[in-house]
């Protein structure tokens, strides 16, 4: 395996090291323990019978309670703190549209987006909490309901290991579909590009909001798609209708920019006034990095 870089007080794996790793659990737990080692809190603090933090061990603190396994990669101690069940759970909404297929640099954002949430689903699930996969492109494609069970985590990474674009994008309707057949409160999570009518996703958002759900939105957006850095004439072909546009991008550049500032700053200020968690990810951003951050900020709140 490639070394393992740092950046500040994270450590993390370049995608050139994710992408040898060919078992998605293996991929998910390397992830979860590197950003696990740059949060100072979980937010998820509470939704489980085990695992509510790691905190350094001080003396005084129980021996019982280090984690030896942390110890060993880390040459450092740590405490893992316990909190009451409190029978979570939780969905996990990716969609597989062919636009997610995209990639300018060393990942796709489906690639990005299935290592984060396979990462999620073994995160929660290490905290036994019952965890389901959605995918879903303008219609439900597979839904495994939350378990808790590790068999149950194996068919979810299974299937996030052979996931491929595909189809067009209208996410309302999956997340309308999906909300009407949520019989418990939980968590949502949805990991999408988002490429489509703001309005209409928000709406499928809301519904969950009014069933009393708690909903996290991971926007996921290439570099390029947020910088546009082309500088030559380019074809650009839409993956989802093959439309296709040659133009000089110095021509377009600030138009598009503006363009798509809007169209993120709609998604930001919706879910600001849904009170949903919104985090934007861009892709060249290190997993674990990205993670450790959100996390950290979204325990802040509590």
């Amino acid at each position: 395996m490639a070394e393992q870089q740092t950046s500040g007080s994270f450590t993390y794996l370049d995608f050139d090291t994710l992408s040898r790793i060919r078992n998605m659990q293996l991929l998910a737990k390397t992830v979860v323990e590197g950003f696990i080692l740059g949060l100072h809190r979980s937010p998820y603090r509470g939704f489980s019978v085990e695992f509510a933090e790691y905190r350094p061990y001080v003396p005084g603190d129980e021996i019982r309670h280090l984690d030896w396994k942390l110890y060993g990669k880390t040459d450092r101690y740590y405490i893992k703190q316990f909190e009451e069940e409190t029978n979570v759970n939780c969905h996990i909404l990716l969609d597989k549209s062919a636009s997610m297929g995209y990639g300018s640099g060393a990942v796709t954002k489906l690639q990005y987006a299935s290592y984060l949430a396979a990462s999620l689903s073994y995160f929660m699930m290490m905290q036994r909490d019952a965890t389901g996969l959605v995918l879903f492109d303008t219609e439900i494609q597979t839904l495994l309901p939350p378990r808790s069970r590790m068999t149950h985590l194996h068919l979810m990474l299974a299937e996030l290991e052979n996931l491929a674009p595909a189809g067009g994008t209208a996410t309302g309707k999956p997340l309308h579909d999906l909300a009407e057949g949520v019989k418990k409160r939980g968590l949502i999570v949805l990991i999408s590009d988002l490429f489509d009518e703001p309005d209409q996703v928000l709406s499928g958002l809301q519904h969950f909001k009014f069933l009393g759900n708690d909903v996290i939105v991971f926007h996921i957006v290439d570099q390029a798609e947020l910088e546009f850095p082309f500088d030559q004439l380019t074809e650009f072909i839409d993956p989802e209708t093959d439309e296709r546009i040659l133009t000089v991008p110095q021509s377009v550049r600030q138009h598009y920019l503006d363009e798509m500032g809007g169209f993120y700053g709609r998604y930001r200020q919706g879910c600001a006034d849904l009170k949903i968690d919104y985090k934007l990810f861009d892709t060249s951003t290190p997993l674990e990095t990205a993670l450790a951050e959100y996390l950290y900020r979204r325990s802040r709140s509590y």
